[in-house]
């Protein structure tokens, strides 16, 4: 009797301590790990190639008259007129520069970026029209145009707003110019001086994801651009007119009265930039 009590006792006690156990709560389990995505920022350096349109933005007058002195004409009164062709091509080149961003994400971005630039206007000359007849051994041109650069290239700052990675910018600032002897006119240096002024302009950039098939250089991110830019060059006033040339050593024996001009003309590009730095 006294062993079936036991058993009894001891069956009760195990079935209490497992529905004891069972009413005890059970371990959570741990929170899923967070990772934040990355928030982009345009702060960094970059650098970058670009393409595109220049052509010529002047207001100058479609045509000038030029009166060739007397021992150059055989005829009294003989004049070149000079009609200025529509000048534009193809301009290209590569650019570096820095972004700073006030806030990731969204905010206002400051910057400053040079580029070099090679132009191809066509080599277009202005053709001249002879009323009368020029002396033997001597030429007549107007080097004045677009034709006589080779080459621009800019410092400026830059002032934009970011949309996470769509960046709208204005910029401005120096610009400088200059082209070879061959492209003024039969080979004379003397019109073939370094100009010097400003380009403004503005555009919109955006960033491409990061493993994009275009990071060839593993950088942050890459970036497409389209922008526009307004140049004016300087040309002081050093034989800036029409042009009466000795066509033996090329040098020039009479010019016209041509006070200061510039060289304006404006590009529409293209470019991919590598930025380096921040995410």
């Amino acid at each position: 009797m006294i062993k079936k009590l036991l058993l009894a006792s001891a069956a009760t006690a195990l079935l209490t301590g497992v529905a004891s156990a069972a009413d005890l709560p059970r371990r959570a389990a741990p929170p899923p790990v967070f990772t934040p995505v990355p928030v982009f920022t345009w702060t960094g350096a970059y650098f970058g190639i670009n393409a595109g349109y220049a052509f010529d933005a002047s207001s100058r007058a479609t045509s000038t008259v030029f009166g060739i002195p007397a021992p150059y004409a055989t005829v009294a009164g003989t004049t070149a007129t000079f009609r200025d062709r529509n000048q534009d091509g193809f301009s290209g080149g590569a650019q570096v520069g820095y972004n700073y961003q006030f806030t990731p994400g969204s905010g206002v971005v400051i910057g400053i970026e040079a580029d070099a630039q090679y132009l191809d206007f066509g080599r277009n000359r202005n053709n001249a029209f002879i009323n009368g007849a020029v002396a033997p051994g001597f030429t007549v041109t107007d080097p004045r145009g677009l034709s006589s650069l080779d080459y621009f290239g800019t410092v400026r700052g830059r002032l934009g707003y970011a949309f996470d990675r769509t960046l709208v910018y204005g910029t401005g600032g120096f610009a400088y110019g200059s082209g070879s002897a061959d492209r003024s006119f039969g080979g004379y240096a003397g019109n073939d001086n370094f100009r010097t002024g400003y380009a403004v302009g503005g555009g919109i950039e955006y960033a491409l994801p990061v493993d994009s098939f275009l990071n060839f250089f593993r950088s942050s991110a890459v970036t497409f651009k389209v922008e526009g830019l307004y140049v004016n060059l300087e040309r002081g006033n050093r034989n800036q007119g029409a042009l009466v040339v000795n066509a033996a050593n090329l040098v020039p024996v009479a010019y016209s009265a041509i006070g200061r001009r510039d060289d304006e003309f404006a590009v529409v590009r293209a470019g991919l930039n590598y930025k380096f730095g921040s995410y």
